[in-house]
């Protein structure tokens, strides 16, 4: 083990950008940290720039007037319990919003083992007696991908036309006027899952199992709609903003005395250290967008309809017995 390792910190390894399906790839590389710590694109230093500028000018605005009209200095913050409090709220902020980032990862990847899971029982339990049988059974494991396709785009709150190419287009024109695509395109696979327990080609117990599966994939659906309909209470919100830019605007009549000049600038890295953290809670608490901090949704869909094609392509040997997972 590398004796940096303890520290969590690996010198050789470095974050690349993300490949064209959206997979950011890690390789060992000569160290990169500085290239990554002056990087713009993903960083929280646009949304924050005007913030902290504002904050570092009063810094200066507080100096003039201290040397040049009157003493303005002003120990208000000599205390460390006012700092202990934001601190710990600033805490509570970004660890909440991890953890919406985390669970709506956690929820996306049962998304992916129970549509794999799904599509591989449909795909060698169902019975074919016919080529439209076989064909039928191709487009019911195909739904299984346009599901977490249309789960993403429901997420994002954008158009299905995404959808319209994999769908035929009685299917597409039916989901025009409906308000959850994922629920109907489920409802869809449950029909036919039931038809082919009723014409025999599945037994009571493969639908029972196989139907748990499905319903575990609309759960993982309904548990990321609660992630993106309960956001942090705005009073929450308002109230750190309210304290971070208070904070910050009597830090400069704490630090006058002794900084001179330097109090607007060191006014302005403390003001990007603390909205700083604050802006990454917000970056990361809806983690099903398309900023470069969300999770990247079109390479899983992508992933997931790879992985559907390969099975249906892949040869089959399959020994029957008359009643499977009987």
């Amino acid at each position: 083990m590398s004796r940096f390792s303890f520290l969590g910190f690996h010198p050789f390894r470095r974050q690349l950008p993300r490949d064209r399906s959206g997979v950011a790839k890690f390789l060992l590389q000569p160290p990169q940290w500085l290239r990554l710590a002056l990087r713009l694109r993903g960083s929280v230093i646009p949304a924050i720039l005007s913030e902290v500028l504002f904050c570092g000018g009063f810094g200066v605005l507080v100096t003039v007037i201290d040397l040049y009209v009157i003493n303005v200095h002003w120990p208000v913050l000599g205390s460390l319990i006012p700092s202990i409090v934001l601190g710990l709220l600033l805490v509570f902020r970004t660890n909440t919003a991890y953890e919406r980032f985390w669970e709506g990862r956690r929820q996306w990847g049962n998304i992916v083992n129970n549509s794999r899971s799904l599509t591989r029982l449909m795909w060698t339990a169902i019975d074919e007696n016919s080529p439209e049988d076989h064909q039928a059974k191709i487009d019911a494991v195909h739904l299984v991908g346009v599901f977490a396709i249309a789960t993403k785009q429901h997420l994002r709150g954008e158009s299905f036309a995404e959808l319209e190419p994999l769908l035929k287009p009685h299917q597409y024109k039916e989901l025009q006027t409906v308000q959850n695509v994922p629920l109907r395109i489920a409802l869809w696979i449950e029909d036919y899952l039931h038809q082919q327990h009723r014409r025999g080609h599945l037994s009571l117990y493969q639908l029972t199992y196989i139907d748990e599966l499905l319903v575990q994939l609309v759960d993982a659906m309904g548990a990321c709609e609660r992630i993106l309909k309960t956001p942090m209470p705005l009073a929450y919100a308002i109230h750190l903003k309210q304290l971070l830019f208070l904070y910050c605007l009597l830090l400069p009549f704490q630090l006058v005395d002794n900084l001179v000049w330097w109090t607007g600038p060191m006014v302005g890295l403390i003001a990007f250290t603390l909205f700083g953290v604050e802006e990454i809670g917000i970056e990361i608490e809806n983690p099903f967008g398309r900023d470069l901090n969300d999770l990247p949704l079109d390479a899983i869909c992508l992933t997931m309809q790879q992985n559907i094609n390969d099975l249906i392509s892949a040869p089959t040997h399959r020994h029957r017995s008359p009643q499977p997972f009987s």
